[in-house]
């Protein structure tokens, strides 16, 4: 009890020396006391122990000393300021490592876009740009109807083209029966699309027509003709849209601004029947429902000879004139023809008359405007254009409008002469002696004057002479001599990214003197040459065959910035007596990248690598 009171009575604050002397006694009694109080009183107090909750106290005692001396600090304004720059240079640490961490994730995820959005997914890797496919029986060199046209909407053009097959060949010519047909091939690999029969052979094939459907799939038509009859079909099924029979057809159809005023393109074509008692006639056709628009208009042509066209030319006023003829090259008013044809005026866009072709008339009584003279047949009218607008005629508005205000071609064998007309007044810009011209210049872009440049190729004595003509003055710009392939092949251009044009051309092997002879033998290999007006002494030699080559055309493949080149040959067959009609495709950026170089002087310059590398490089566009 002594200890007990003792500790009771002990002040705040007051130390243990403070307590008085030690007791024996009363630290006895004491020692007995406090074993006493330990067994009573050591309990949790709030959770606590007595211990815990000491130690807990002096922590508290211990924070708030540190706040009041962190108050007495912040009192003084250099340490105030001093903080907060070290506060405020930890920020600007903490923003400069988050730039460091965001600014290359941003860069990378701006790569990662700019790498998905910019590249072309690679979609060309997976197309077969290179096919060969058997189609049917030829017999003798008949070149067939072939057109280009994307029919199922992957963005590339695929082929359309005329097939027979012939039974029993065997027998004579006159007992064998054919079987006539249309096929559409995929431009990616020469699948089947579609196929439709036929009753007469087809003398042409041509798409593009609209068909007023708001499907992109159904939205064009192709146009079949044959001898006796016109047929538009759905250019991705094949089905049939109209037919109509018009007579003895010998043209191509050609595509005509709106005559009726039904928002739909209308066609024309020329007929002459086959005794040739009648004249050649115009007749207008209704794109939409395949219908005669009024009748035929018939031209009294005294002049025999090759057809011309026709084409339709629109003048620098507007106006729409028809160029036509049998020998001769002669052109009348559209708006004449339709009022001759229906009785009626024509609409007022097509009514247009252009006065400086007006006065090209000799008489007021005839309605034709003489362009050539009877004395000077004509075998060739082209449109000075690069494309392939005239080569295929197809019945869209854009090769339409590229072919109908050029100047014109004008190719008269009899006189062995090459003009250009200007379509302005029908003069001739220039004109130049040439000799057996058997197929249609090529026109492409050799130089940079703006002003497409003529491909022409002359074969006499079992040599063949390859120019190219400038299309401004009618200068050579390039020329060179082969051994003639014998073959009869219209020569290509495809432009390029550039601006400028490749040509393509069939010949033997290039011969290296100009030589004199009176024959050399035909070669066993016909060769497809390239030239590009870059590199003028340089041949690349893409392909060769034995087969006899019918007719080529190009394809673009925009997406892979690529062309190909298709013909159509004819191959001798051991299992028959008539030959294989194949269908060939080429692209032109492979087949450079591998091509056979030829150099046409002992130059060695460019190298083989650096031509290789501007190969690689090369691109292609319509």
């Amino acid at each position: 009890m002594a200890a007990s009171l003792s500790r009771a009575l002990k002040l705040p604050g007051k130390k243990g020396s403070d307590l008085g002397e030690y007791d024996p006694l009363t630290q006895a009694d004491s020692e007995d006391e406090t074993e006493d109080d330990d067994l009573v009183l050591n309990y949790p107090r709030n959770g606590l122990n007595p211990a815990v909750a000491d130690l807990r106290g002096e922590e508290e005692l211990d924070e708030e000393e540190e706040l009041r001396e962190g108050a007495g600090h912040e009192v003084g304004p250099g340490r105030s300021q001093g903080g907060a720059a070290e506060e405020k240079a930890a920020r600007v640490r903490g923003a400069m490592r988050s730039a460091a961490f965001l600014l290359p994730l941003s860069c990378a995820a701006l790569l990662v876009l700019l790498c998905a959005f910019l590249i072309p997914c690679p979609q060309g890797a997976l197309l077969q740009m290179q096919w060969e496919r058997e189609l049917g029986d030829t017999a003798g060199v008949t070149s067939p109807p072939i057109a280009l046209w994307d029919v199922d909407g992957d963005g590339l053009e695929d082929v359309l083209i005329a097939v027979t097959n012939i039974s029993n060949d065997s027998q004579p010519m006159s007992a064998q029966s054919k079987e006539l047909s249309v096929w559409a091939l995929g431009g990616g690999g020469g699948q089947m699309l579609w196929r439709k029969s036929l009753r007469e052979p087809l003398i042409s094939v041509q798409c593009g027509l609209q068909t007023g459907s708001s499907d992109p799939l159904h939205s064009s038509a192709c146009v079949l003709i044959s001898s006796g009859h016109m047929i538009a079909i759905n250019a991705s099924t094949g089905w049939t849209l109209w037919t109509t029979a018009v007579g003895h057809v010998v043209s191509h159809a050609v595509l005509l601004p709106d005559l009726q005023g039904d928002a739909f393109p209308d066609l024309l074509i020329a007929t002459l029947p086959e005794d040739k008692v009648s004249d050649l006639a115009l007749v207008l056709i209704s794109g939409r429902s395949g219908a005669l628009i009024g009748r035929p208009v018939n031209f009294n042509l005294t002049a025999q000879g090759k057809l011309i066209g026709p084409l339709l030319h629109e003048t620098q006023t507007g106006a729409y004139y028809v160029m036509f003829g049998l020998g001769t090259v002669e052109a009348v008013s559209l708006s004449l023809i339709y009022s001759r044809a229906t009785g009626q005026t024509a609409a007022s866009r097509v009514r247009l008359k252009d006065p400086t072709w007006e006065r090209l008339r000799k008489s007021n009584s005839s309605s034709l405007i003489h362009i050539s003279s009877v004395s000077d047949p004509v075998d060739f009218l082209l449109s000075l254009v690069v494309g392939s607008c005239q080569r295929l005629r197809n019945l869209d508005g854009v090769s339409a409008l590229n072919c109908s205000r050029s100047d014109w071609i004008v190719l008269s064998n009899s006189s062995r002469r090459l003009s250009v007309l200007r379509a302005s007044d029908t003069r001739p810009i220039w004109s130049l002696s040439l000799a057996s011209i058997h197929t249609c210049p090529a026109a492409g872009h050799f130089n940079d004057d703006g002003v497409p440049d003529l491909l022409v190729h002359q074969s006499a004595n079992g040599v063949r002479k390859v120019q190219i003509m400038d299309g401004a003055r009618g200068r050579s710009l390039w020329e060179a001599e082969f051994v003639c392939p014998r073959l009869a092949v219209e020569d290509s251009s495809v432009l390029t990214a550039s601006g400028q044009s490749v040509f393509l051309f069939w010949a033997g092997d290039p011969l290296a003197q100009p030589q004199n002879v009176s024959k050399v033998a035909e070669p066993v290999l016909r060769k497809l040459f390239l030239l590009h007006p870059n590199y003028p002494t340089i041949l690349l030699e893409l392909s060769s065959t034995t087969d006899t080559v019918l007719s080529a055309a190009v394809s673009y493949q925009a997406q892979q910035k690529d062309a190909s080149y298709i013909s159509v040959s004819s191959r001798p067959s051991s299992g028959r007596a008539l030959g294989a009609q194949v269908l060939q495709t080429l692209s032109l950026r492979a087949a450079a990248a591998d091509a056979r170089i030829l150099r046409l002087t002992d130059a060695d310059k460019p190298s083989a690598f650096q031509l290789r590398k501007f190969l690689r490089r090369l691109a292609f566009r319509q």
